[in-house]
């Protein structure tokens, strides 16, 4: 199956886990090792304040190519019947066309670019 076969919301869901994946095997190569620990320090990369910061981030920096951004927008377009209770939805849906283009990548097989995206953001985030 293609990206483009799938909807927004479900590169976001194959996205969030794909990120979740990066931040855990990060957060254990660093030596924590606690639950508690693990996941205090994965919520400052998860969480949908998160990675919308990190989008705006990146997109200031021209990271994105045209048609990463049309992936994001599909994502960020993808009408939710619901939005955690921490976070407005605006930034909700920022945070899940971050993670429609994560799983844009994984589908499309450009590891490099998930692996380059998570080298910048990890230098954004103190753990």
């Amino acid at each position: 199956m293609r990206s483009n076969e799938v909807s927004g919301s479900t590169l976001a869901y194959l996205g969030d886990a794909i990120w979740s994946l990066k931040v855990r095997e990060y957060l254990i190569e660093k030596g924590y090792a606690r639950a508690k620990d693990l996941q205090t320090k994965s919520v400052k990369f998860v969480s949908a304040k998160a990675q919308a910061a990190f989008y705006y981030k990146l997109e200031e920096e021209k990271f994105f190519t045209e048609q990463e951004l049309e992936i994001f927008k599909r994502g960020r377009n993808f009408k939710s019947d619901s939005v955690p209770k921490n976070t407005d939805v605006a930034t909700y849906r920022v945070s899940t066309g971050f993670e429609a283009v994560l799983g844009y990548w994984f589908m499309e097989k450009k590891i490099d670019r998930i692996d380059l995206c998570w080298d910048k953001v990890k230098t954004m985030v103190e753990v």
